[in-house]
């Protein structure tokens, strides 16, 4: 069984039939009789799996034991969900993963908080921020950013500017604020600190010829 061969936001009607397998967390598990469905997420989306004690005994015996947060990986068949259990809200909601075997990668202990819990105390979840940062919310706000960033980077890029990366650590600097030093290993006594400021750096590439 490879890792995955789609991310759990992938699935379409379009794509069923295809053999896939998945891995992500358990965002949610439902026993309903004989079946047990789960929620599988990842960064992309989710994906409902749906494992049938009748065509995959140990995965179903398997699927009892997840608990959210369970990271887990599934290997399966793509299958159109029935008219009436089709879900609009989701990209996916069309389509499940009919699942043939299911690993459990890895446990989860008990959650601190739910990730779809509102009015986590902020300290709680900065100490958690690991599961914080699994969030939906924050999770879109991350791939926000990171597509705005690349689509200012492409139009510099064409407008002919050079993205250079400057010193993090520099020699210390008059300023309004205290300088935060870093001692030198290599020179006893003497230190560097974080630049308040790229002002010299800037100059110093401007005078060195690049102007953009």
């Amino acid at each position: 069984m490879t890792w995955r061969t789609h991310m759990c936001g992938d699935p379409r009607a379009e794509l069923v039939g295809e053999p896939m397998t998945l891995a992500g967390w358990a965002a949610r598990r439902r026993d309903h009789g004989g079946l047990v469905f789960v929620d599988l997420r990842d960064r992309t989306g989710i994906t409902q799996l749906v494992i049938n004690p009748e065509l995959a005994q140990e995965a179903a015996e398997l699927a009892h034991q997840v608990r959210n947060e369970f990271v887990l990986r599934a290997e399966g068949t793509l299958v159109a969900r029935s008219p009436e259990t089709v879900n609009p809200n989701m990209p996916t909601g069309e389509v499940e993963l009919q699942v043939d075997a299911l690993e459990l990668v890895s446990r989860s202990t008990p959650l601190p908080f739910q990730l779809d819990e509102e009015n986590v105390d902020e300290t709680l979840r900065l100490r958690y921020r690991w599961l914080d940062l699994r969030r939906d919310k924050l999770q879109r706000n991350i791939a926000l950013r990171a597509q705005m960033v690349g689509i200012i980077r492409r139009e510099m890029d064409d407008a002919g500017f050079l993205d250079i990366q400057t010193p993090i650590l520099f020699k210390p600097t008059p300023e309004g604020a205290r300088d935060f030093v870093v001692p030198s290993r290599l020179q006893p006594g003497r230190f560097y600190a974080l630049p308040q400021s790229p002002q010299i750096l800037k100059q110093l590439t401007m005078v060195a010829g690049f102007d953009r």
